[in-house]
């Protein structure tokens, strides 16, 4: 085996989906993991820190995808327009359609796991709400416009990957926006006191 593999972190991600998909996520090892994928475990650990990390890996690639949109976006566009164009952005580095299903069927199955998602989601809304304070978007507003778009993002996504869906993320994501929009205009609608 030569010392440089391509596309290794691929290779361990995939090797990582079918074993938990065959035999379980409590039942398979990192050494089992990269004997999959044609690699050693030592080869493993220069990639992920640990077992529960393969399934996430893409994190930090989309947390960069976000929020380099957002810096590029253009100087008049609205808080929220420039988080749209965030989602734009990350629609496309999302794996394939079949292997998030995998994914996230062993992610919602581990309550240690899913406590590792609501963590990346928290750091991704972190990353996005500092991009848009560079902007000059004041708090609460950079904090606000940022949860919503992850939030945008967690119903995009689980829509996509439910089992009879056969639209496009990026479409899904600039749906659930416009739905948000929607919720929140009529939110600008003064409420009845009760007993009035």
């Amino acid at each position: 085996m030569g010392r440089w593999e391509p596309n290794t972190r691929d290779r361990l991600a995939r090797a990582a989906l079918e074993l938990f998909g065959e035999r379980g996520y409590e039942q398979t090892t990192v050494a089992e993991i990269a004997r999959r994928a044609g690699l050693t475990e030592r080869t493993y650990f220069r990639h992920y820190a640990d077992k529960r990390e393969v399934l996430f890996g893409g994190s930090q690639v989309l947390r960069d995808r976000f929020t380099g949109a957002v810096a590029e976006a253009p100087a008049s566009a609205a808080p929220i327009d420039v988080v749209a164009a965030g989602l734009e952005a990350i629609a496309q580095v999302f794996p394939a359609r079949e292997d998030s299903r995998r994914r996230q069927s062993v992610v919602g199955a581990h309550p240690e796991l899913q406590e590792r998602e609501l963590i990346k989601l928290a750091t991704l809304s972190a990353a996005v709400a500092e991009a848009l304070r560079a902007r000059g978007v004041p708090d609460p507003t950079a904090g606000l416009a940022a949860e919503a778009g992850v939030a945008v993002l967690k119903v995009g996504y689980e829509r996509w990957i439910a089992p009879t869906e056969q639209r496009e993320l990026a479409d899904l994501l600039r749906e659930s926006l416009t739905q948000l929009k929607a919720v929140t205009a009529g939110a600008e609608e003064p409420v009845a006191k009760s007993g009035s």
